[in-house]
């Protein structure tokens, strides 16, 4: 971590543990942070073993605010602190932000560029390094997934296909954390007129949980089943990023030949079996089949992240 960065990182770190401590919101409850800082500290990330962690997204301070939680000493550390996605027009769209984001460990990412562009590459090789990856797998913020009297608490929006490459091309299992955050859409509500929309109010009440890691012999039998039995779900066609797009094919067929070799090889390998003849890379058939592979390891992992959004909300039955 160069020095640039260890600023960066720390002084938006502190500032961000100042605004939920120093009196500015109501109260902050944090749930499983011991979850958290095992895996962190996990000798496991030495050997490759990556962390992904996944929330939903309610605000836009949810990042960096919700890392004020963390140890302050954690804050000169890169190994200790997440790498996240950023949206090219939004965090990188001039010299002096792109600066910023870059040291705070943004990766720039462009949208409607699909799956297949340098920040995913970037984010599945940090994780083969046993780096931290955190991800708001919906893409865009959804206040309502917070707020247990809405008909879509806890229902968030179908997360991003990049996630299921992330996850599917780690070539050790990673360490999959699920999360959830409250009361940030009081702290920065969408909606406001200009200048307020750019200011947070005081009197939140913020939580973060941090759930115990998915098992990831679970997934590989839940993704094992759905290949067997073939009920994968439908692949995206798309022009923009889907199969529709010309040079889908070759990038789906080299995407499953990685991801055969690593944690989900075994699925993988099945999947790809299931195509028969088909089996040449650039082939749409085999291209069709590791999209509705990932598409599945997509949805098994939003899974979790909404069972426990329901449980911090108390949307479980007993």
């Amino acid at each position: 971590m160069g020095l640039l960065s260890k600023l960066t990182v720390s002084i938006v770190g502190l500032g961000s543990k100042a605004l939920m401590y120093g009196g500015f919101c109501s109260s902050v409850t944090v749930r499983g942070m011991e979850n958290l800082v095992k895996v962190l500290e996990s000798v496991e990330r030495n050997n490759g073993r990556g962390i992904v962690t996944l929330s939903n997204h309610v605000s836009t301070l949810d990042d960096p605010v919700a890392w004020g939680v963390l140890p302050a000493s954690y804050y000169r550390n890169s190994r200790l602190t997440r790498w996240t996605l950023g949206a090219s027009d939004i965090m990188f769209t001039n010299p002096v932000f792109s600066t910023f984001f870059r040291h705070g460990q943004v990766i720039e990412t462009f949208r409607g560029k699909g799956i297949f562009q340098p920040a995913i590459d970037t984010a599945v090789k940090k994780l083969n390094r046993g780096d931290w990856i955190h991800l708001f797998s919906e893409g865009r913020v959804n206040p309502a997934s917070c707020d247990p009297e809405s008909p879509s608490a806890a229902r968030l929006l179908r997360f991003k296909w990049g996630i299921g490459r992330i996850i599917m091309e780690a070539q050790n299992p990673p360490i999959i954390i699920p999360m959830w955050l409250t009361g940030f859409d009081k702290l920065m509500p969408e909606g406001r007129p200009f200048p307020w929309k750019f200011l947070p109010e005081r009197g939140a009440a913020l939580s973060v949980t941090f759930g115990e890691p998915v098992a990831t012999q679970d997934i590989q039998d839940a993704l094992d089943t759905l290949v067997l039995e073939r009920r994968l779900p439908e692949s995206p066609h798309g022009t923009q990023g889907g199969l529709a797009d010309p040079s889908r094919p070759e990038e789906e067929g080299l995407s499953g030949a990685v991801a055969q070799q690593g944690w989900l090889g075994r699925p993988v390998a099945h999947a790809m079996d299931d195509v028969g003849e088909h089996r040449s890379i650039g082939d749409p058939v085999l291209a069709d089949e590791i999209a509705r592979v990932r598409s599945a390891v997509t949805a098994v992992v939003q899974r979790e992240v909404e069972a426990l959004g329901r449980r911090v909300l108390g949307l479980t039955k007993p």
